[in-house]
Order: C-alpha cells, then sequence, then structure tokens
C-alpha cells in the first residue's frame, strides 16, 4: 500500500472563521475580527462546507443567515471550539510559569535524608506547582509513564538523559551492628566475606547484585551469600542494625546509624566510590516551567549542606559508567 506523506487537512480547518461569522452575519466583521481579508473569511468557510458536505450559510447581497445544518453544526461546534481555546490557553499557561502536576519517580531510600527537605523548600516557593512523588525501586521509562523526571544513582542513569547531580560522589560502604561482631571476627580482606552472613540486593531486573569493592584501584566484585534479600537500601539498612548479616549500602543512608553507634563499618580501605544520586531528565526541549523550576531550585541549595549538596552545571548522563 503506497503511503501517504501529506498531513490530513484537519477538521477544526475553518471552523474559527464560520463561528465569527455566525456570531456578527456578516462576512466583512468576521474578516475585520480575525484580521484577514474578507475573500480569505469567505474561502474558509467555502472549503469547509465542501468538508461537510452541506450549505451552512444563506448569502444575499444584504444578509447572511444560517441553514438548517449551519444552526445545528454551531449548536455543536460552538462549545466544542470554546473548550479547545479554554484547553490552549490552559496548555500556554503550564508554558508559561510554573504550574501544574510535577510528577517525580525516585527510589523509596532517597527521600527521608534528601528529598524530604527538598520538597518541602520547592513548595514554598512555588505554590502553584502539585508534587506527585511515585516512590519504588522500578528504573521507568519516564515519557511513556507520565513522569517529568526520575531521581537516581548516577550509574542506572540512560546515557540519553539529561542529568543534574543532587550529591557529591559518595563510598559504598560495609556495615555491621556491634551485636553481630559479638564472637565473630571482623573481615579484612575481600575474601573474610565467605564467613560472613551478607545481606543481599535484588536489582529491579530480578538480578541479585554483586557487592563492588575498590581492590588497589581495580573495580572487583564479589558474590556473597546471607540469610536475607531486599528490593530497597532502607529494609537492608534495619536488617544490618538488627545483626542480620553485613550490608553493602550507600554511605549517606549509613551515616546516622554509624554516629549512633548502631553500625560500625569495616573493610574501609576497599570502599568504592560510586557518582552520586542525580535528577534526570529526558530533554532540554521538552522541558516545561515547572520542572525547570524545580532544577534551578536544586541547583540553588546551599553548597555546605551535608545531605544534598549540589554542583552549579548538568551534564550528560552518558560522561560516566552507566548500568
Amino acid at each position: 500500500m503506497k503511503q501517504n506523506f501529506t498531513v490530513r487537512q484537519g477538521a477544526l480547518d475553518g471552523v474559527e472563521a464560520f463561528l465569527s461569522v455566525a456570531q456578527h452575519r456578516s462576512f466583512r466583521r468576521a474578516a475585520a475580527e480575525l484580521g484577514v481579508t474578507p475573500s480569505a473569511i469567505s474561502q474558509a468557510v467555502r472549503v469547509l462546507e465542501t468538508r461537510i458536505g452541506a450549505a451552512l450559510f444563506i448569502r444575499t447581497t444584504r444578509s447572511v443567515g444560517l441553514t438548517e445544518a449551519g444552526e445545528r453544526f454551531l449548536s455543536r461546534a460552538k462549545p466544542a471550539f470554546e473548550e479547545l481555546v479554554a484547553a490552549s490557553e490552559v496548555a500556554r499557561g503550564l508554558g508559561q510559569r510554573p504550574a501544574g502536576l510535577l510528577r517525580l519517580s525516585v527510589p523509596r531510600a532517597v527521600v527521608p535524608i534528601l528529598l524530604e527537605p527538598l520538597i518541602a523548600s520547592f513548595c514554598k516557593a512555588y505554590p502553584e506547582v502539585e508534587v506527585e512523588i511515585a516512590a519504588g525501586k522500578e528504573l521507568i521509562d519516564l515519557a511513556a509513564e507520565g513522569f517529568d523526571a526520575g531521581i537516581r544513582l548516577g550509574q542506572f542513569i540512560a546515557a540519553d538523559m539529561i542529568a543534574v547531580p543532587l550529591t557529591p560522589p559518595f563510598r559504598l560502604i560495609v556495615v555491621g551492628s556491634p551485636a553481630y561482631f559479638e564472637g565473630r571476627s571482623r573481615p579484612r580482606q575481600t575474601d573474610d566475606l565467605r564467613r560472613h552472613a551478607c545481606l543481599r540486593w535484588r536489582r529491579s531486573s530480578g538480578a541479585l547484585a554483586l557487592w563492588s569493592f575498590n581492590d588497589n584501584g581495580n573495580a572487583i566484585e564479589i558474590a556473597v551469600s546471607g540469610p536475607l534479600i531486599a528490593s530497597d537500601f532502607p529494609t537492608m539498612l534495619g536488617a544490618a542494625i538488627e545483626g542480620i548479616g553485613l550490608a553493602q549500602l550507600p554511605e549517606p543512608i549509613a551515616a546516622e546509624a554509624l554516629k549512633a553507634g548502631k553500625l560500625v563499618q569495616v573493610l574501609q580501605p576497599f570502599a568504592p566510590v560510586i557518582p552520586g544520586v542525580f535528577l534526570y531528565y529526558p530533554g532540554r526541549r521538552q522541558i516545561l516551567p515547572k520542572l525547570r523550576a524545580f532544577i534551578d531550585h536544586v541547583k540553588s541549595r546551599p553548597a555546605g549542606d551535608s545531605k544534598a549538596r549540589v554542583q552549579d552545571d548538568s551534564r550528560r548522563a552518558g560522561s560516566g559508567k552507566r548500568g
């Protein structure tokens, strides 16, 4: 079948001209209202009548009236066209100022330590924007699922995304509770983990994550075993605090428990550094003011903020390692 590479003439072509003529009962006054010539209005109406297949106006040298078909067309076309104009105004408003619903896909672990203070200050600064947070472990297609942006660890962001850093790079650390280490020797080498109960993390793909280490500049990964598998970092953190086993966690997530003495760190020399947490979105041309305002708000946060220190420049997510 031969493909048609032309765009079909729109069903709305000529409708605005028709409505203006119907309102004023005059082609000349309709032309003046729309800022075109009377002949252009007449041509638009003729094309509309041809497409519909019925005469919409009765024209004489002295007046313009509606046919029965014109009356029926007017009764349904006018409210529909007014609704379309109103919809255009709503969309135009969203394109001109920060307003509307901002949907963010985020991992549950970042909500209390990173997102809560950020969202609180953003909502105060932009009261016309509603923020919806969908917290989960899945790496989703932002466009297909209707999200404006997402927040993820840098290595899990696709290369075609624009990414803005929310945190500086941080370490993945191995921690355990004092109770867990009672009667056990602490691991000093990564091979010692074979004799320990290790909490494992299942990725959204279904695969069990290996533990990553830096051995004298060489990146290594180790398969560990243990009594518990979790799908999010908060669950692993809680299990480690309860003494179920060792956990490898992003350092910011374990920071409070370490400070409180609920956890202790081991294998410090082998802790790898990962890029950090990023806000990411599909492309610069598709940014509405609500998202631009959120990006600017992220960048404007104080550099000394210990929970979410932000750098001033955005970068292509593809510049780093991607998982």
